[in-house]
């Protein structure tokens, strides 16, 4: 396992300015629902080329490439996953959390079908539908035909479409900005418009793959609400953030990666703050509170000089 001072706080979303106590806790996971995905001794390999590490091979062609000025590099083996063996159920809200380059997105797209298993098997009863920030949308059009396509082909028809399109505008929060092209977003407005189409149709698994890491508070504390009611209409949920906050509101059951592997399985209230500790995070929190009040001291005492005077 990785050592904690390993570990980029930057990299963290740790949304302390976000009130969650309005949200209602997640409800319990029901142990007799259906499975809906299982992931059994799951091993996800990258083969990549890289630049030699340590003094180069004794190989005549490397000496070609190298007189020949062409890049030299050698094949190596990235092991993502490693053994990952899990059961989803309907009506589960599963959070996914761990470093940066722990395998929490690779074991997305394996879900979602997009990278083949090494080793290993993942079966889903139902088709995996991936919300990520980099999903593709048209970015030469205007968000408000944005919505409109991506209605239609999550497989609503033109009346249900007018419909919904109005919660969908009024939940992504982005105001007047929905008529101008998607080009002119930032991040965060791209993030939120993505999840507001993908969040208004029922699925039967959604993978939320870091698509809440831009959005302000507001956004996040109103998606976890969300995330509650598609877990009502009997959606089987993974949500990969690095917001412990989103994490404890939205989701009944935490998997925690570390180096491909998971390190721990269970409810929330147990493992996050383990992972909290684990990285030193509660402490950078109450750092953060500490400098917040002696900044807001100071600038009160001054006021009072200033009447004073």
């Amino acid at each position: 396992m990785a050592a904690a001072e390993d570990f980029e706080f930057d990299d963290i979303d740790l949304t302390d300015e976000v009130d969650f106590s309005g949200v209602a806790p997640p409800k319990p996971g029901d142990p007799a629902a259906p499975i809906k995905v299982i992931v059994d001794d799951l091993h996800i390999v990258y083969r990549v080329w890289t630049a030699p590490q340590g003094p180069p091979p004794e190989d005549a062609r490397w000496w070609l490439r190298v007189k020949a000025r062409r890049p030299v590099s050698v094949k190596r083996e990235v092991h993502a996953l490693r053994g990952v063996t899990f059961v989803a159920r309907q009506g589960d809200a599963i959070g996914v959390i761990g470093k940066n380059g722990a395998g929490k997105s690779t074991l997305m797209r394996a879900i979602a079908g997009l990278l083949p298993p090494n080793e290993g098997s993942v079966f889903a009863d139902g088709q995996p539908t991936m919300l990520g920030v980099s999903s593709a949308l048209m970015q030469a059009l205007p968000g408000s035909r944005n919505v409109e396509l991506g209605l239609l082909a999550l497989g609503l028809t033109p009346a249900e479409v007018t419909e919904r399109y109005p919660s969908v505008v009024e939940f992504s929060g982005i105001g007047s900005a929905i008529h101008m092209p998607m080009s002119t977003y930032s991040s965060g407005m791209s993030a939120r418009l993505k999840f507001a189409i993908a969040s208004a149709v029922t699925h039967e698994i959604l993978l939320i793959d870091e698509a809440l890491s831009t959005g302000d508070g507001e956004f996040v504390k109103r998606s976890s609400e969300r995330i509650q009611s598609l877990r009502d209409d009997a959606d089987t949920i993974f949500l990969v953030s690095h917001s412990m906050g989103a994490i404890r509101s939205a989701c009944n059951r935490v998997l925690w990666l570390d180096e491909g592997r998971i390190l721990a399985d269970g409810d929330p209230d147990d493992i996050v703050p383990e992972y909290e500790q684990r990285f030193g995070l509660k402490t950078k929190k109450a750092m953060r509170e500490r400098r917040r009040k002696r900044r807001d001291d100071n600038e009160q005492a001054t006021l009072e000089e200033q009447e004073g005077e």
